[in-house]
């Protein structure tokens, strides 16, 4: 009999000591609902600050009412405790007495890896229709208006709309004889030559192509593109003679003296390295790209820009 006393104390000690430390309430905005209306069902709960509460889960589809959407909760603190409101939205659409059964809220106290579980009280609502009054005829809420059609007004509409109409037609063909009538200048840009080559070099060296192993890649690339600035600057056939040839007709001309040597030296390394399999260091392939700038900046022509009348803007 002791034994049994001692229990029921422990547990009634239990419930209190609960009671002190968590407590729980669920409530609706109302209990009177037509079908499909929003039901804003709040669950608040107060916890001491050494309570961890876990959020409570609805289940999506409860038996008679629908999870519309969960807001997120809103928290409140005293001294002591915390207050957290959660907010369910749900609907019903039959009409019906209908029960939201009680959720169980899980908590766990400081220190303690155990969870205890505490419940709401089940909330009963009436979902109904609007009342329909079978007896009367159904009928609109009032009578449709009746507009009279203007016949004038719409006259009047018309021969604006042809008036513009004809102005804009006439506007239209005005445009277009003098537009035709008119001569078309057109500006040609030449690029020059030394541009276009120092565009390539700089799309060359941003390609990093001897830093990727590519050597002779890059080599045959950076050649190539002198031959072709060669070509473009002085009308030397540079793309289809071997570089003895290139070299030599580049000594009878005037403008390309003073870069000879400085060809010999860049179209010799390259050939080294395209028909010889030469593996250059690091420092010849940077100067190859110092000579080539260099090989264009002593010869640049000067700039020529024309402007001449053409159906072709290039």
């Amino acid at each position: 009999m002791v034994r049994y006393l001692i229990i029921l104390a422990i547990i009634v000690s239990s419930f209190c000591l609960q009671a002190q430390t968590i407590s729980i309430s669920a409530s609706t905005d109302t209990t009177d609902y037509l079908v499909g209306d929003f039901i804003n069902y709040n669950i608040e709960v107060t916890a001491k600050k050494n309570i961890q509460v876990l959020d409570p889960i609805i289940p999506d589809t409860l038996s008679q009412l629908d999870l519309i959407s969960v807001i997120n909760p809103v928290r409140s603190e005293s001294d002591e405790s915390i207050s957290t409101n959660y907010l369910f939205i749900l609907a019903g659409y039959d009409s019906a007495a209908a029960t939201i059964p009680s959720v169980a809220i899980e908590y766990r106290s400081e220190g303690d890896t155990l969870l205890k579980k505490i419940t709401t009280d089940p909330i009963t609502v009436n979902i109904h229709t609007v009342p329909v009054s079978t007896a009367e005829e159904i009928k609109d809420v009032k009578s449709p208006l009746t507009i009279a059609f203007d016949w004038i007004e719409l006259m009047l509409w018309l021969a604006l709309g042809l008036l513009v109409i004809i102005v804009g037609w006439i506007l239209y063909k005005r445009y277009k004889k003098k537009k035709s009538e008119a001569p078309i200048e057109k500006k040609i840009i030449k690029i020059p030559v030394h541009v276009k080559a120092l565009s390539a070099l700089d799309e060359l060296e941003g390609h990093k192509l001897w830093q990727q192993g590519k050597v002779k890649e890059y080599h045959s690339r950076i050649t190539e593109i002198i031959r072709v600035y060669f070509e473009d600057r002085f009308d030397l056939p540079a793309m289809e003679l071997p570089t003895t040839e290139s070299l030599d007709q580049l000594r009878s001309i005037k403008e390309a003296k003073n870069i000879t040597d400085l060809t010999f030296d860049f179209l010799s390394n390259a050939d080294l390295v395209k028909f010889a399999k030469f593996q250059p260091l690091q420092s010849v392939n940077e100067e190859m790209m110092t000579q080539a700038r260099d090989i264009i900046r002593e010869t640049i022509p000067i700039a020529d820009v024309r402007v001449e009348k053409e159906e072709v803007y290039v």
